[in-house]
């Protein structure tokens, strides 16, 4: 969504407020596509004394698997956002403001990368998830094996035995 602050900056008598849902369903994330149903977008845009500050809320719904045990999660987060929103730059770069030169806008893209930037980068189905056993793979949250906690592979060097 191209959202046009021309007015906003010229005159700055009216905020700009916007809603709808972004499709991410395309976006890759953590090696799938975890977005099923479009996220939810609310925000204003307003101009204080030639100040144009951009605040919004996305309302986010994402599956992914447990970083453990590998069960399938559904999960859902509320994000808020501020951005400082600026026509140019007194110098090269700055990510503090966001820059529209021409007075316009692209909500998509901004909004994709602040909520990529917050999404956890490994998500747990439970805070003591007790994950796959490393030898036979059985899931320990739902069952218990008899396996023996594994060896060194014989010929592999621990670098880390002669530290001590």
């Amino acid at each position: 969504m191209q959202l046009d602050l021309r007015r906003l900056f010229e005159i700055g008598d009216q905020p700009v407020v916007f809603e709808y849902g972004l499709d991410l369903t395309d976006l890759e994330q953590w090696g799938e596509k975890p977005f099923g149903e479009p996220v939810a977008l609310k925000g204003k845009i307003v101009n204080r004394a030639g100040v144009v500050t951009m605040t919004y809320t996305a309302d986010v719904a994402y599956s992914t698997k447990c970083a453990r045990c590998l069960e399938p999660i559904q999960e859902t987060m509320h994000m808020e956002f501020t951005h400082t929103v600026v026509r140019q730059l007194n110098q090269e770069s700055d990510d503090d403001y966001v820059v529209v030169e021409d007075a316009l806008l692209n909500m998509d893209e901004l909004a994709t990368d602040d909520i990529s930037l917050e999404l956890p980068i490994r998500v747990l189905c439970t805070e003591d998830c007790k994950g796959l056993c490393p030898v036979c793979g059985v899931n320990l949250n739902k069952t218990t094996c008899d396996c023996e906690e594994p060896e060194w592979t014989p010929g592999y060097r621990n670098p880390f035995k002669d530290l001590l």
